[in-house]
């Protein structure tokens, strides 16, 4: 049985994962809401609880390596992984792209899920998507925390989200924060919070 809405967003709010303000997401776009999973993960019951949702619905999905983008996806992925007791990996970004680094390698036929903490375009996750097929290895499914687009977001597999919600983002140039005169902060891994 999934988690109840209500009950994820008073956990997000309760750690204060759940910001208001005036945020640049990773994917370059503006709102006024930015989920900081890191500050809910820190909690080993919270971390527990909303990997385990993720391991419960893959659990039969034969998974043999978990492989997250660094470095939202990592710390839910290696917990998933240990659910699930399958190897865990992560990609990290050179110069721009995504790719795996520090003797991390995909097989070939290897089944492979992905977890992230939060999608809101799926860049980093479709990257990684990419990577798996590159390396002849057969994607499982993609599985993640929060998922910023309500559903919008399809990926070439099974997906599962914890929490689905519709946020609302800008296009920087129409963000009407931005034309309030509002500073937008750069949280996240990329940014300065």
């Amino acid at each position: 049985m999934k988690l109840p809405k209500d009950q994820i967003l008073d956990i997000f709010r309760e750690t204060k994962a759940l910001l208001e303000g005036h945020f640049q997401l990773t994917s370059g776009l503006h709102s006024p809401q930015y989920f900081q999973c890191a500050r809910v993960l820190q909690y080993p019951k919270y971390l527990h609880l909303f990997a385990g949702e993720i391991a419960k619905h893959f659990e039969y999905a034969e998974v043999e390596v978990v492989i997250s983008p660094a470095i939202g996806g990592i710390v839910v992925g290696t917990e998933v992984g240990r659910m699930m007791g399958a190897r865990t990996i992560f990609t990290e970004r050179k110069e721009g792209r995504m790719e795996l680094r520090r003797g991390f390698e995909l097989h070939a036929g290897e089944r492979a899920l992905i977890v992230e903490d939060v999608v809101t375009t799926g860049g980093s996750v479709f990257e990684v998507v990419d990577l798996v097929k590159q390396a002849g290895a057969q994607l499982a499914g993609v599985g993640y925390i929060v998922d910023r687009s309500n559903g919008k977001i399809k990926f070439a597999s099974k997906y599962f989200s914890v929490l689905q919600m519709d946020v609302v983002t800008y296009q920087p140039e129409e963000c009407p924060l931005c034309k309030a005169g509002d500073q937008a902060i750069k949280p996240g891994s990329r940014g300065n919070y």
